[in-house]
């Protein structure tokens, strides 16, 4: 059963008032991992699904950070995805992995401190994608954040040059040879089928992800008359500063909770 938890292991947490688990779950028969924050205080809170950036070894989740989202106030699970960090299977980008994220959806749906109809998606860079496809099949999203997300797989392909050979390897060839499976990676194609509030935060100077990708999600949006905000920051790339990070992290979350 997609969601379902075989395991979880109790794991060390820097700040005490936050409890973490690495949590195994089933996803397509597949044991995924993945990282469950939850505040020490009892309480009805929040679930935030956070969506990793990059693939295998780059972009994994950091314990910082997944505690930086959890302290606002949120009840997290950050997917390892499929293929790593002890996981089953092999990790895709943005295709099969998808399940993982939707699967994890499932836990937060049925955990004890969650509200079920609050549960929020947050993905940066390549998780910006995966929110965006999680949102689409999952009615019970009440939002979505992409920060310097990619919206776009076949722009991906055409901008990452240095990328061009994990994809073909991963999806099977290029977008020409392949179409249809950029196609399915490509939630764009798709947006009709989300019912809930986007915020896009994306850096205008992002040579990692091009805004192309946040305006080409911003007005596939409008065009649907789907309710969207963007936050664009002239004067940064793919990384924020850390005062800036942590000031858009609290704004970001603010946002969510008024959804």
């Amino acid at each position: 059963m997609n969601g379902k938890i075989v395991s979880k292991i109790k794991f060390p947490s820097p700040n005490p008032n936050i409890r973490l688990w690495i949590v195994t779950y089933l996803s397509n028969k597949l044991k995924v991992k993945g990282l469950l924050a939850e505040p020490i205080e009892q309480g009805s809170y929040d679930g935030f699904l956070y969506l990793r950036g990059g693939i295998k070894n780059v972009g994994k989740v950091r314990v910082g950070r997944i505690v930086q989202f959890a302290s606002e106030g949120f009840v997290v699970m950050a997917p390892f995805y499929r293929g790593n960090q002890g996981g089953e299977g092999n990790e895709d980008f943005a295709g099969d992995d998808r399940f993982d994220a939707i699967a994890a959806l499932e836990i937060l749906k049925k955990h004890q401190m969650v509200k079920p109809q609050r549960i929020h998606v947050f993905g940066f860079s390549r998780g910006g994608v995966m929110a965006l496809l999680a949102g689409i099949v999952s009615e019970e999203v009440r939002s979505i954040v992409t920060w310097g997300g990619v919206s776009d797989m076949f722009l991906t392909y055409l901008e990452r040059v240095d990328l061009r050979k994990m994809m073909k390897r991963v999806i099977g060839g290029s977008p020409t040879k392949f179409p249809k499976r950029y196609v399915w990676r490509t939630p764009l194609y798709e947006l009709e089928k989300l019912n809930c509030s986007v915020l896009i935060i994306h850096g205008v100077r992002d040579k990692n992800v091009s805004v192309e990708h946040a305006y080409r999600l911003e007005k596939r949006l409008k065009d649907l008359q789907k309710p969207v905000e963007s936050w664009y920051f002239q004067e940064f790339t793919h990384y924020f500063p850390p005062a800036i990070n942590r000031e858009t992290v609290h704004k970001l979350c603010n946002w969510m909770k008024n959804q």
